[in-house]
């Protein structure tokens, strides 16, 4: 589903964690799914500008002996183009908006505006979906499929896997979190809802409408869950009900309501709108905040309340029945990480050691104690954003032109909300980006340069508009792996430390390592509490042995991985994995390593899951004229 991508650092050691909205669970499966690579495309977009896609044209007839090939390659390409158009027809009306601006294009008609479904029932069917979608993808022989179709093939089969790991544990699934929560989501979605057309902006009202009735689905849910004992904790709990405290707002003066009069304005420049029918349009907008939002809020904070008690356990993952297997599954899907978890504690604890190992070098040469009170000599967003495309020259691939706006978290959600997150653009507008920068947070400025470039450039912006407009097909232009997205914006978030930005010689490679020695303990913390069952007191030994951190910062890390298991290891693992691949691209390549060449190959793969990624890295290592 549509996704908000967000920084992995918090304030106190808190993680900026990446917002999945659980919105149309029969779809959620697919999202873990690959963009494909190669430069010779099935299809293409034929207008820059809007980036929609069109058919390329047929090659040249096949040879005889060639024809079972082709047959393969033409039904690969039927099938995939089948999933993209039935799953899209049966996404909630949030999801088809935030994927594609104009479905239309694509013979894909939006029904009835809805925010879907969500049920133990869906949830169910959604494995049974997969177990079918697996049978068919089984009938190709990958051997007759293209190179970037076998690429396809395999992070199909790999995805569809994973999620038959879940098969049986539905009711842990978590649609409500503090922090990436549906409730804490579902309104930033709503006020970036981008109006096309002037029926975008009925359908806009009538999500608003439904929000109640989607709100009383989660709670049959989280019934469900207290019932099998899988009840939250209290305090699990009293973070939700504190989320959704921040949206009981005026119905007349609110975020909302002033996103709604930006957009209904820039949708006059292209579709007049009569007074009546502004004035029209602004009364259902008040009466759906005031008789569907508001009561939405309080119906959860009503729910949530009568469920305090009924969580067995303060713990990790670990504790309750099949915790270590829902949690085995959570490392494989939202991380997509090539790692077993033995493997993965081994690779975090051996980049913790290679961090202390430079930065006791980098300490013998410059042992001044002010290295990390320096600053950045940028501090104004779209100049940092200007010079970090900069200073991108020379080291990746260029990515199509594209325009972007720099957006504020409203004063009362911050916080709530994390202290930047970057709104993924539509697979057919790739103009429509927006960063969020949350001023809430009082390292923000000192970050931001660094933030800057998690979200925007060489981070998600880049990584989302150049793998979506190079994309072979519109399956391939909307999959994604979250481990793959994060890693790769944490990874580019550590370089940009060490950019021309103003910090002296030395300052950046120290505050890199900083930053993944921190990231890696996360990491190992996440483990440690969701597989290992570290206690509570053991966690905070952990972090003390480390870190000096006061008992109100260790039980504010000890909350946050509790509420998101495995969240920190889209962000760490995948910052691992990459940088273990290029490691071995520059011992492998000695003098013909090439920084461009290593990023334009993990761009042109796309965000797959990363033991597809492995293989393929291994494939490209093999072949490079320098190995």
């Amino acid at each position: 589903m549509y996704t908000l991508q967000a920084c992995p650092y918090r304030k106190n050691g808190q993680s900026r964690l990446r917002y999945v909205l659980y919105l149309a669970a029969f779809v959620c499966f697919l999202l873990l799914f690959l963009t494909g690579c190669g430069r010779e495309r099935l299809i293409q977009p034929h207008d820059v500008e809007t980036g929609a896609f069109c058919l390329a044209s047929e090659s040249s007839r096949a040879h005889p002996e060639e024809a079972v090939q082709t047959q393969a390659q033409a039904a690969f390409q039927q099938f995939t183009e089948q999933i993209f158009r039935e799953e899209l027809s049966a996404a909630s009306t949030l999801d088809l908006h935030y994927t594609l601006a104009y479905p239309e294009r694509f013979g894909i008609e939006a029904g009835t505006p809805t925010l879907g479904s969500y049920s133990l029932t869906g949830l169910i069917e959604a494995s049974a979906a997969a177990e079918d979608l697996k049978a068919q993808l089984e009938e190709f022989d990958p051997s007759l499929l293209s190179p970037k179709q076998q690429v396809l093939y395999d992070t199909l089969k790999e995805s569809l896997n994973t999620t038959l790991m879940a098969k049986g544990l539905e009711l842990y699934e978590q649609p409500l979190a503090p922090t990436i929560g549906t409730q804490a989501q579902l309104p930033i979605l709503l006020s970036e809802y981008a109006f096309y057309s002037r029926e975008d902006v009925d359908d806009y009202l009538a999500l608003i409408e439904e929000t109640d009735e989607y709100f009383r689905q989660l709670l049959v849910f989280e019934n469900q869950k207290a019932e099998a004992g899988l009840a939250p904790s209290d305090s699990s709990i009293d973070g939700i009900i504190a989320s959704c405290e921040s949206y009981l707002i005026d119905p007349e003066n609110n975020f909302l309501t002033e996103t709604f009069e930006t957009r209904l304005a820039e949708l006059e420049s292209s579709v007049p709108l009569t007074q009546e029918e502004k004035d029209g349009c602004r009364m259902r907008h008040a009466a759906a905040i005031r008789d569907h939002f508001i009561p939405a809020y309080q119906l959860l904070i009503d729910g949530m309340n009568n469920l305090k008690g009924k969580g067995i356990q303060d713990g990790g993952l670990c504790g309750l029945k099949d915790g270590r297997q829902y949690y085995e599954y959570l490392v494989k899907s939202g991380p997509g990480l090539s790692y077993s978890i033995p493997e993965l504690k081994k690779a975090l604890a051996e980049r913790m050691e290679k961090d202390l190992e430079t930065l006791g070098r980098l300490f013998e040469e410059n042992p001044s104690p002010d290295v990390m009170d320096t600053a950045f000599s940028l501090a104004v967003p779209q100049m940092i954003l200007e010079d970090l495309k900069q200073q991108m020259t020379g080291r990746f691939p260029e990515i199509p032109d594209c325009t972007y706006e720099i957006r504020y978290v409203p004063q009362y959600l911050e916080e709530t909300l994390s202290p930047a997150f970057y709104l993924t653009a539509p697979a057919d507008n790739l103009n429509r980006n927006i960063i969020y920068i949350n001023n809430g947070y009082s390292d923000s400025t000192d970050s931001l340069y660094t933030t800057l470039a998690h979200e925007g450039f060489p981070g998600h912006l880049s990584q989302t508009v150049y793998s979506r407009f190079h994309a072979e097909s519109p399956l391939a232009a909307i999959l994604s792996c979250s481990g793959a997205n994060e890693g790769w914006a944490t990874y580019v978030e550590n370089l940009a430390c060490q950019f021309d930005n103003g910090l002296p010689e030395g300052a950046g490679q120290y505050r890199a390592c900083l930053r993944s020695f921190s990231l890696c303990a996360y990491g190992l913390l996440d483990i440690g509490i969701h597989y290992d069952g570290w206690s509570k007191e053991q966690a905070a030994q952990f972090i003390q042995t480390w870190f000096q951190a006061e008992e109100s910062v260790t039980d504010e890390i000890w909350q946050t991985i509790l509420d998101a298991p495995a969240s920190y290891l889209e962000y760490a693992g995948g910052y691992v994995e990459l940088m273990e691949m290029r490691e071995e691209a520059e011992q492998r390549l000695g003098d013909d390593f090439s920084e461009k060449e290593f990023h334009t190959f993990y761009l042109d793969l796309g965000p797959v899951p990363f033991s597809v990624a492995r293989k393929y890295f291994s494939l490209w290592l093999s072949q490079h004229p320098g190995a």
